[in-house]
């Protein structure tokens, strides 16, 4: 089943190509084919290269789930900061370390307000 590509799976695809193919080259394009990279103008699912499709795209999992449809999406959860869906390792809740940053400032600010409420802006000294 062939579908139009979203305009985030494009910018995925088009990262990992100029970022991860080993037979990309900025100048001569497809190093094999010896013209530009089909990969960068992709609109549609379907055709792939067969290089992207088995040593480039596994480096993505959810763009691979999305674009292949092959087995279960593997399970994202979305950053707290950010929204972006992310494979966790374990309890994590942020996808990078400057959401996290993001998220321990947000935090901070909270409780730091909460307990000014608390004590009606009195300090502690």
């Amino acid at each position: 089943m062939c579908r139009e590509l979203t305009r985030d799976e494009r910018r995925a695809i088009r990262k990992l190509v100029t970022g991860e193919c080993a037979n990309y080259d900025s100048e001569y394009g497809c190093l094999p084919l010896d013209c530009p990279c089909y990969m960068l103008d992709k609109c549609f699912t379907g055709a792939l290269c067969r290089y992207f499709r088995e040593a480039v795209l596994p480096l993505d999992p959810i763009l691979e789930a999305a674009i292949t449809g092959e087995g279960a999406a593997p399970d994202t959860r979305p950053c707290a900061v950010c929204r972006r869906p992310f494979l966790p390792e374990g309890r994590q809740a942020y996808c990078s370390e400057a959401c996290k940053a993001e998220g321990n400032r947000r935090k901070s600010r909270e409780r730091v307000r909460k307990m000014r409420r608390k004590t009606g802006g009195r300090r502690y000294d």
